[in-house]
C-alpha cells in the first residue's frame, strides 16, 4: 500500500488522473471512505485519466453510471446485499473491458471477484485527504 497526501480538491482530481494510468481493462477498484471523503472527486480524476469527457456524477440513485463502456462508477450505499446487485445486473460489468470503481463495496462483498484493488480516502482536514492505495 502507498499513501498520497492531498492538500486540495484539485490534488485529489490530479491524483485520480494519474492513478488511472495504472489501471487496465477489467480492473475493479473498491473505494472506501466516509460520506464526503472525496470518492466521487477521485472518480472524476480517474475518468479524466481514461479520456472520458462526460461529466461524472455520483450514481447514488442509479446505482451505477456507465461512461461509454470505459468506466463503470458504482454507488452501492443503498444495496443491502450482493444478491441485490446480481438482481439489478450490476455484477455483469465486473467481467467487461471497462474499469469498475465501486463506492460502498462492502455492501456487496459476497459477489465481488478476487483481486480487486483498494483505494481508501480519509478526510484529515477541511480540504485535506490521506489516500491509501495499491
Amino acid at each position: 500500500m502507498a499513501v498520497f497526501l492531498s492538500e486540495s480538491v484539485e490534488d485529489t482530481l490530479s491524483f485520480g488522473t494519474q492513478y488511472a494510468k495504472t489501471l487496465k481493462s477489467g480492473d475493479i477498484v473498491l473505494l472506501k471512505g466516509d460520506m464526503g471523503a472525496g470518492k466521487t472527486v477521485f472518480c472524476k480524476g480517474v475518468a479524466k485519466g481514461l479520456g472520458i469527457t462526460d461529466e461524472v456524477l455520483s450514481p447514488t440513485y442509479a446505482y451505477m453510471n456507465d461512461y461509454s463502456g470505459k468506466l463503470y462508477h458504482y454507488d452501492c450505499y443503498r444495496l443491502e446485499s450482493g444478491e441485490m446487485a446480481e438482481a439489478l445486473g450490476l455484477c455483469d460489468y465486473f467481467y467487461s473491458d471497462g474499469v469498475c470503481l465501486i463506492e460502498w463495496a462492502e455492501n456487496i462483498a459476497d459477489v465481488l471477484p478476487e483481486n480487486c484493488k483498494t483505494v481508501i480516502i480519509k478526510k484529515t482536514a477541511e480540504n485535506k485527504r490521506r489516500i491509501i492505495y495499491e
